[in-house]
């Protein structure tokens, strides 16, 4: 008898050292628990309790919604088609919202365009002000009887209680405990499947990692939202040893293509109004640091015309406000801390975006170096007075446009987004292109600022998300779910990282939670097959059927024939905007002229040709009806200059790329020279590239 007590009290013993420890009676063990009221983890909660079990969803802070409540109105998703679920209804009572006359204050309903395509009858809406989304989806959270815990942060260090490789409970920085049978990390950052131990990266793979051409190191591809040309980076121009102004960081970006720990650039989305009595003005905030916008100023004396900010209209005469061209919005090379960094880490990071953007607003609407047009263009505006009505006007959330992503036994890649590769076990669709905000803020070999790090390439179908990308190894944790933070390589991300989705796929994790919990499966195990069934029964769309668009072709210049030259060889003067809209084009891009300044625009083409002969030139250019009719276009030869006007609304004759100006003579010893210019265009200036053929030898 004794000998039979002894087993039973070790057996006790063994059962205390290896599993959790029973919960007291004032600790309520739930099916599921969300970390992160995000709207896609909204959606998750949502979703478990439909499915008739018990959830709580966690917000560290005080609003639900994550970045949808926070100010991102203008909903990004690219083919609005793509969307399902509790995604599309939550945009759905968007638009039943907006339906009654009541909720128009400051316009009338009929009077309001966002400017954007989706103004067409559909049966959502997908532009909205803030408050209203969050009011939306406490409502839905309040119909599904979800429970709600505001102000809880997780414990990072030792937050996470496991038995083998599934978590028992985790733990607030309060003191608070929650245990469930499976956990959702629903935060941008992914602080809970680090502290559960599950691999992640932080930065951008070399294009090595994966057999990608768009990640890491992209100075070919920073196009986009870049600094005027020969802009100084130096406290006292031209003198190196003076140091760098703030914002710029030391040295190259780096070897192209390369992997690196730098995150692309997070800011504020503004919700501003030009409604007076709704405004609060962008006043000079405390701390305020000129030399923080010296780089700014001199983009605008480089010869930056343009207001360094994207405002989509939002019902109410508000907007939702983001980055855009070369200095604006986007705090570049100030985040690189946040993903890992711990709560006092990120606090200080949001405080420093917060004063940033603040002094920028003032300084746009305010300094005297700024051109008068854009301080009055920018003083029309203010914050809205009654949005984010406890943080003055400021959103709550710093759009964390990427933190960790976790690398499981699925990893998706710039080939998925491509249609290269086609996951199998989806759970949702990717519907917008690989986009990434700039990363970093360098001095090149010139000498002058530039930034690295925007990469946007469209023009691809919806396409597959895997199950397998939202949970994690199963040898890591078997009853966790990371629907935001999920597998992807960062250009992958780029695409995949769109609120809409993110709610589809934090609906798809909670169906697969509640699947595994009534199997009494690892998350890993579930049958895809009942998961499919479900995600169908509710609406989700998996697949797409609709039209594919044609893919763009970006011809190499060193395999066409002849001696070619691209925008790269080229000296611009004037204003030129890089572009890759086109479906074919010569080269990483082609430049506009942005149908401005006439006459004051040029690109010039010059180089010495391998031997003197006659040559066939020929340029390209990417036809559209906005184009000029009568572009002029100037051959410098040896017999003189020679002037054409070529009308760029018609496709090329010539491989439909390519027009022929003629054939000329050129010598060994002077360059030949090709100019186009907007003098007396008509209409957008398209610039691409040359080619020289050689048709007779001159002996």
């Amino acid at each position: 008898m004794l000998r039979i007590l002894f087993l039973v009290a070790l057996a006790m013993s063994w059962n205390a050292a290896n599993f959790s420890t029973p919960a007291s009676a004032k600790e309520r063990v739930y099916d599921v628990v969300i970390y992160g009221g995000t709207a896609g983890g909204a959606a998750a909660a949502m979703q478990v309790s439909r499915m008739g079990k018990s959830v709580v969803l966690i917000e560290p802070g005080k609003h639900i919604g994550g970045l949808t409540s926070g100010g991102l109105g203008a909903t990004d998703i690219g083919n609005k088609a793509a969307i399902g679920g509790i995604s599309r209804e939550f945009y759905q009572r968007l638009k039943t919202y907006y339906a009654h006359d009541d909720a128009w204050r400051q316009e009338r309903r009929q009077d309001y365009r966002s400017g954007r395509r989706t103004d067409k009858v559909t049966d959502a809406m997908w532009t909205f002000e803030p408050r209203v989304a969050e009011k939306i989806l406490r409502e839905m959270l309040q119909e599904a009887g979800v429970a709600i815990v505001f102000g809880e942060r997780l414990q990072r260090e030792q937050g996470v209680r496991k038995h083998g490789a599934k978590i028992t409970a985790i733990h607030m920085e309060s003191g608070r405990t929650f245990r469930a049978a499976c956990f959702i990390d629903a935060t941008y950052e992914g602080d809970l499947l680090a502290a559960a131990g599950v691999s992640y990266h932080v930065g951008r793979e070399a294009n090595s990692v994966y057999g990608e051409t768009l990640n890491g190191v992209q100075t070919r591809n920073a196009i986009y939202h870049q600094m005027m040309d020969k802009v100084d980076p130096y406290l006292k121009p031209g003198e190196p040893k003076s140091g760098l102004l703030p914002g710029v960081h030391a040295g190259g970006p780096g070897e192209e293509g390369s992997g690196d720990r730098r995150v692309q650039a997070y800011c504020f989305r503004m919700c501003v109004t030009d409604v007076q009595e709704n405004q609060i003005p962008f006043a000079k905030p405390q701390g305020y640091d000129p030399l923080r916008y010296e780089l700014l100023l001199r983009n605008f004396e480089a010869g930056e015309t343009r207001i360094p900010w994207s405002p989509t209209l939002m019902p109410n005469r508000k907007t939702d406000t983001n980055n855009n061209f070369g200095f604006s919005t986007d705090n570049i090379n100030m985040n690189y801390a946040w993903a890992e960094g711990d709560y006092a880490t990120r606090k200080k990071i949001y405080q420093e975006h917060l004063l940033y953007q603040q002094g920028l607003m003032w300084t746009l609407a305010n300094h005297p170096r700024v051109p008068q047009k854009i301080r009055e263009a920018v003083s029309r505006w203010g914050l809205a007075k009654d949005e984010f009505v406890d943080n003055g006007g400021w959103s709550h959330q710093l759009y964390v446009r990427e933190g960790r992503r976790m690398v499981s036994d699925y990893v998706m890649t710039q080939h998925n987004c491509q249609g290269r590769a086609v996951a199998k076990a989806s759970v949702a669709l990717g519907a917008y292109g690989m986009d990434s905000h700039n990363v970093q803020r360098y001095v090149d070999q010139n000498g002058y600022a530039r930034n690295e790090g925007d990469v946007q390439v469209h023009g691809f179908a919806p396409y597959p998300i895997s199950y397998l990308s939202i949970v994690p190894r199963r040898s890591e944790c078997e009853n966790l779910l990371a629907p935001l933070c999920l597998s992807a390589s960062h250009i992958a991300f780029g695409s995949i990282r769109m609120e809409p989705v993110f709610m589809v796929l934090g609906q798809s994790a909670a169906t697969a939670a509640c699947i595994a919990i009534d199997s009494r499966a690892a998350v890993q195990d579930i049958e895809y097959a009942q998961l499919e069934k479900r995600l169908r029964a509710d609406k989700q769309v998996l697949v797409w059927t609709g039209p594919r668009p044609q893919p763009r072709t970006m011809l190499d210049p060193e395999k066409l024939p002849g001696v070619v030259l691209e925008d790269g060889d080229a000296t611009r003067i004037g204003n030129w905007i890089r572009s890759q809209s086109s479906s074919v084009f010569v080269g990483p891009s082609y430049w506009h002229d942005g149908n401005v300044n006439q006459g004051e625009s040029k690109f010039v083409f010059a180089k010495k040709l391998p031997r003197a002969g006659v040559y066939e030139v020929r340029v390209s250019y990417a036809p559209h009806g906005n184009r000029a009719t009568n572009a002029l276009v100037i051959v410098e030869h040896a017999g003189g200059r020679t002037e054409k006007r070529i009308n760029q609304r018609v496709q090329p004759p010539l491989e439909k790329i390519w027009i022929g100006l003629g054939e000329f003579s050129f010598s060994a010893e002077r360059p030949a020279v090709v100019i186009i210019s907007n003098a007396g265009a008509n209409g957008y200036v398209i610039a691409d590239a040359v080619q020289f053929l050689p048709v007779q030898d001159i002996q």
